[in-house]
């Protein structure tokens, strides 16, 4: 990973971090309560985005084209505006590819991020299921919900989402995963 791509992902999880405390929190005008969202938002929205574009970058790599994150700054000024009026926007930036995969290559590193997003989201859901304690149960509680949404949302296959490069390749993985991540958001257990 090169100086530029790290900054990158450190400038959007950051970004996004704050922009998903200002929600989960009373905002930002009530310091301690944004203060102890700050990490939950932290570990779920880093979990969820930064695993979700390196899974799209390193399958990309695999297929033999560079490919990398780039972070789109005024999707990030977004994501906190939008967050300060407590609605959840986020579209931070993606990862490009240097050459023209074809639809087989394209949909298989489309989905790497959702399959990436559901298996945290699993994990999570686990991790919540062993009752560690009230303040980890939150953070495991909003890692799933974050992976799972992060997944349903990139699934939709419309504009240049991925879902749309998955349905263009195949219907039936489209489908599983789509699926798959709205039945796992359904059923994450809620912290007691």
């Amino acid at each position: 990973m090169n100086a530029r791509e790290r900054n990158d992902l450190i400038l959007s999880w950051l970004s996004l971090s704050v922009a998903f405390a200002l929600i989960l929190s009373d905002g930002l005008f009530n310091f301690t309560s944004f203060i102890m969202a700050f990490p939950i938002a932290a570990v779920g929205v880093g979990t969820a985005f930064v695993f979700h574009e390196m899974a799209h970058r390193n399958v990309a790599r695999k297929f033999g084209f560079y490919s990398e994150y780039r972070a789109w700054q005024t999707g990030l000024i977004f994501a906190i505006l939008f967050g300060l009026a407590g609605i959840p926007f986020a579209m931070p930036g993606a990862t490009y590819i240097l050459g023209t995969p074809n639809r087989k290559q394209n949909g298989i590193i489309s989905i790497a991020g959702a399959v990436t997003n559901i298996i945290l989201g699993v994990i999570f859901s686990v991790l919540l299921l062993l009752n560690l304690g009230n303040w980890l149960n939150i953070i495991f509680f909003y890692g799933a919900y974050i992976n799972f949404i992060l997944a349903i949302f990139n699934m939709l296959p419309v504009w240049l989402l991925d879902g749309k490069k998955v349905l263009a390749w195949n219907a039936g993985a489209w489908a599983i995963v789509f699926f798959t991540a709205i039945i796992g958001w359904f059923v994450i257990p809620i912290p007691a």
